[in-house]
């Protein structure tokens, strides 16, 4: 029988050591050098300046890139994003795919469709297949009674794209059928973890009212790429989060977590642009206010 507990306790008292990183003075962070690579995600720049997005992050030093499946099935007529990335000398290293876990009606063709999406990335070298739940009205939802659905849908769906030869992810996100802390945990503790493992948003996590650090140790053996994200609630333009540093994530006791850690994915810096609203500020100024701030904190970038 599956021992939630037991899990729990396990995967706490493995990062024990990690943990105590947490309680140093901040002051202490800024003195060491973090060998640790960091990507970003394009979704501060539209979907459809993808194109401007590599060039933008790959000039910035960022050492991978991520997209949503769609934008690679967009660019397959035209020849696909590989020249691109390629001239800008950035891989990709994972792709943002949203998919149903609520309906089971709908749960053979959520697994056609993933498989598809597992094979475009991993043309691409990408290793990750980042899994976003679907939204759902969150003033109506009632996790408990879909849970066993999502827990259903998830292990196979899961077991279909690490068949393919790349890691799934699992996203939690606001608005979707997995967002707060408790539905995080109660997901995490019944998933087949042998073929899905957690891919954090921890901006996503403040902005729902968690404690996003105690989220990543909690599970820290499961992480295996993350959203680096930080939220202060103050611009709607960037539907309240913010670029790193500026809000209430703490993004050094985060990255302390996940150093000297291998992980399948890259620790991927992401901002959101508000599509109806977009920031007045161009998305690669925002991007380099959060390369500045990791560099300030010894993050190590290509150039």
């Amino acid at each position: 029988m599956h021992n939630t507990t037991t899990r729990r306790s396990f995967l706490i008292q493995s990062t024990l050591a990690a943990a105590a990183s947490t309680a140093l003075p901040s002051s202490l962070f800024a003195q060491k050098a973090r060998h640790i690579q960091v990507g970003y995600t394009g979704i501060t720049w539209m979907n459809s300046q993808v194109d401007d997005a590599i060039r933008g992050t790959a000039k910035l030093g960022f050492h991978g890139f991520e997209t949503f499946g769609t934008v690679l099935d967009e660019w397959e007529p035209k020849g696909g994003l590989e020249p691109i990335l390629k001239k800008s000398r950035i891989p990709l290293i994972s792709g943002y795919c949203t998919l149903n876990l609520t309906d089971p009606g709908k749960r053979q063709e959520q697994i056609t469709k993933a498989v598809a999406w597992a094979k475009l990335i991993k043309r691409y070298k990408g290793r990750i297949f980042v899994l976003g739940p679907n939204q759902v009205n969150r003033s109506s939802y009632d996790y408990a009674a879909h849970k066993a659905n999502i827990v259903s849908t998830l292990n196979e769906v899961s077991k279909a794209i690490s068949d393919q030869g790349i890691t799934p992810v699992l996203h939690q996100h606001t608005g979707t059928c997995v967002e707060t802390r408790d539905e995080t945990y109660a997901t995490l503790d019944a998933i087949d973890t042998s073929h899905l493992k957690f891919g954090p948003d921890v901006g996503q996590l403040t902005k729902g009212g968690a404690d996003a650090v105690k989220v990543v140790r909690d599970y820290l053996p499961l992480v295996q790429h993350m959203h680096l994200k930080d939220f202060n609630g103050k611009d709607d333009h960037l539907l309240g989060y913010c670029p790193l540093g500026q809000g209430e994530v703490n993004v050094p006791a985060i990255l302390d977590l996940l150093a000297g850690r291998k992980i399948s994915g890259m620790i991927m810096v992401e901002l959101d642009n508000n599509p109806r609203n977009p920031s007045p500020t161009p998305p690669e100024t925002l991007a380099a206010e959060s390369q500045s701030y990791l560099k300030s904190i010894g993050v190590r970038f290509r150039v």
